[in-house]
């Protein structure tokens, strides 16, 4: 069973009953206000719990109702259809999953959590180690989620354990090698969600940590799109980088609506303003059948795509 039209007011009803008066709870809620691409249809229900007993809560609300559930970060390597999503979006955006705490050489984050946050804090404790996550815009759950990577580094390198619930409510702790972690990926977290990590970190001077971020940032500025994107559309193929490729195809520039493949770098998909799921995906049609056509390469998505057509 999914949610119908009629029945996301009494089904809200029926959640905020179970759960805190902190926790919210919206019915119809536009996902282009929630992703850095700024496109996607409305959720039936969106919730962001108060802890993670209502976090619990909820997952077993959906299970009882057979309710399709999604869980959001901050909406970045995200692309919502413009049909919307037909169940139950999940935001760890609460103060419980937004705590930032310095532990010793350790920094333990919230699921919720910014990363530039992390970067910032560690920055400020004189640790070094999480420099790369300043200039990723996303949360931590959806670092870990995905495994994200910038500046040479990835998520998983510097993380010694992440806090997970899995689906009918139960919480543990795992090492990343007790975790399926691959390139852009940790299928282990496709059936359990992330509600914080420990991340391990060297000292090092405030100056030269610094340094290292100003750097990326620089990096970062000349060389991506300042309009609104989810990053990188596509995991780098093994002969050459997804960017390069597309450059390589003469593609840059390329427009379908108010989509467009970005001049600055080729593996961004930019929202020139009131674009709709619907061209972002036609773009990248274009880019997978011409990249499949003249160098024989599969342009997998590196953006999560979900919810449905209109």
């Amino acid at each position: 069973m999914s949610v119908t039209l009629e029945k996301p007011a009494v089904l809200a009803d029926e959640l905020a009953a179970r759960v805190l008066p902190a926790t919210v709870i919206r019915r119809d809620e536009p996902m282009a206000k929630h992703t850095t691409l700024r496109v996607g249809g409305p959720a039936d229900l969106y919730v962001e719990p108060a802890n993670e007993n209502d976090l619990s809560a909820i997952l077993k609300f959906c299970s009882e109702h057979g309710l399709k559930f999604f869980i959001l970060g901050r909406g970045s390597n995200l692309l919502v259809r413009d049909g919307g999503f037909r169940g139950v979006v999940i935001c760890l955006q609460t103060p419980e999953f937004l705590r930032v705490e310095i532990d010793g050489t350790r920094i333990r984050a919230g699921a919720g959590a910014k990363q530039k946050t992390v970067a910032v804090e560690a920055k400020r404790a004189g640790l070094s180690g999480v420099e790369f996550l300043e200039g990723i815009p996303g949360s931590i759950g959806g670092a870990l989620r995905m495994n994200a990577g910038a500046m040479g580094g990835e998520t998983f390198n510097a993380v010694e354990s992440v806090r997970v619930m899995d689906f009918a409510g139960n919480v543990r702790e795992l090492k990343p090698s007790e975790m399926a972690v691959t390139y852009r990926c940790c299928a282990t977290l496709k059936n359990h969600i992330a509600l914080g990590a420990v991340f391990r970190c060297t000292p090092q001077s405030r100056e030269e940590i610094e340094a290292k971020m100003k750097a990326y940032s620089e990096k970062r500025w000349s060389s991506q799109p300042a309009a609104p994107s989810a990053g990188c559309m596509f995991k780098n193929p093994a002969t050459m980088p997804a960017g390069k490729l597309i450059d390589e195809l003469g593609l840059k520039g390329t427009k379908v609506g108010a989509a467009r493949i970005s001049q600055e770098h080729g593996n961004f998909l930019v929202n020139d303003g009131g674009a709709t799921a619907k061209e972002v995906l036609a773009l990248i049609g274009i880019l997978q059948a011409k990249a499949k056509a003249e160098r024989g390469i599969e342009l997998h998505s590196e953006v999560e795509i979900v919810g449905e057509d209109n």
